[in-house]
């Protein structure tokens, strides 16, 4: 049986932790809400400017289709996206558990020669790897989720464009979080570039469509589409930054939970230590009595 005092120890120590746990699930709730409207408002547009890309980049030849070329794909550069902190549950070894197995399954001999590249956002990817052998960390960008804006991703989405536009990567894929509710976070692997084609309900809706281009199918090609590239860049750091904060609410109220229960269970003990060493005074006392009386 424990003693009174390490008991009470237990107690103030779980009752400060369930404090804090309590108040940072309060703070990403209300972060949440912001995050959640936010790509709320997005996946509409940004699914709508994709489906147009996506035919868009069909009708035109190979010569104006620049983010549309297959290749063989000799290089290969992974966006993986995590967050800056932890205390969120399973989310961001999810994102590198999922990495890892894209890149072993998908890439094994462009790892053997060391032609996958990665560029991270969050310190949890960027951490992880930095210290992994044959993927070479091309840039990290950690401090993208302290003021997510629009301007600010761009200079990372032209980067990818770049690279993939010059023939230095063959294909560019986004791993990440989706955010679909607070509790559920599903872990997404997709490819941006080069675009693809319309899936198949797509094609008959409005792929077959002829296209009148205004002003010209040349600047179209030159701003429209790099545009809509940035905006599904944007979007899948929207959709990453309101699933982390869906994760850290959900993990912060099962933590805060869990430290009701365990108050429950040493105050109990506490309670039953506490009648244990006041029975055993009161028969000290009994017996000291007794002995005198004799």
């Amino acid at each position: 049986m424990p003693n009174l005092k390490e008991v009470r120890n237990r107690i103030s120590s779980v009752n400060s932790t369930k404090q804090i746990t309590s108040a940072m699930k309060l703070v990403s709730a209300a972060k949440l809400k912001k995050a959640q409207d936010a790509i709320t408002r997005m996946r509409p547009y940004a699914n709508k400017l994709k489906e147009i890309l996506s035919n868009l980049s069909q009708s035109m030849d190979a010569s104006e289709g620049i983010y549309s070329r297959h290749r063989e794909v000799k290089n290969v550069l992974l966006v993986v996206v995590t967050s800056n902190r932890g205390l969120c549950g399973a989310f961001n070894a999810n994102v590198i558990k999922k990495a890892n197995q894209v890149i072993e399954t998908n890439y094994a001999k462009q790892l053997a020669e060391g032609k996958v590249q990665v560029i991270t956002i969050g310190k949890k990817a960027t951490s992880y790897f930095s210290k992994k052998q044959r993927v070479e960390l091309l840039s990290s960008h950690d401090e993208l989720f302290g003021s997510l804006t629009f301007e600010s991703v761009i200079p990372v989405a032209e980067k990818a464009m770049n690279l993939f536009v010059e023939g230095k990567v063959d294909k560019v894929e986004f791993i990440y979080n989706q955010f679909k509710s607070a509790g559920t976070q599903l872990v997404t692997h997709e490819q941006f570039l080069p675009v693809l084609p319309p899936t198949t309900g797509e094609k008959t809706s409005t792929s077959s469509q002829e296209y009148i281009f205004e002003p010209s199918k040349a600047e179209i090609v030159e701003n429209l589409i790099p545009l809509s590239l940035k905006t599904q860049f944007f979007k899948v750091l929207l959709d990453s930054h309101a699933a982390e904060h869906g994760a850290r609410m959900t993990a912060m109220h099962k933590a805060t939970d869990n430290a009701s229960e365990l108050l429950r269970n040493l105050k109990l003990s506490y309670n039953k230590a506490r009648q244990a060493a006041i029975t055993n005074e009161i028969l000290e006392i009994v017996a000291g009595a007794e002995a005198l009386k004799g």
